[in-house]
């Protein structure tokens, strides 16, 4: 399975992402669940990750909002 990236703007700096598409899916769903962008959504798991790696903490809060 190869990797898709994505640039994002988080708290006003460009950042990539690189997460596989199944994960992107989810995210993606869990965002329009909530009412929110996906930037917007990345945004507020990178807020609250703490030391976790970022792509790590997306593809935990996909599969908690999988649960």
């Amino acid at each position: 399975m190869t990797l898709r990236k994505r640039s994002l703007n988080l708290a006003g700096h460009a950042t990539s992402l690189a997460l596989e598409p199944e994960f992107w899916t989810a995210l993606e769903a869990l965002a329009a669940a909530r009412g929110l962008r996906l930037a917007a959504l990345v945004a507020e798991i990178d807020a609250g990750r703490g030391d976790r790696p970022l792509a790590s903490a997306c593809r935990v809060a996909a599969l908690q909002a999988k649960g």
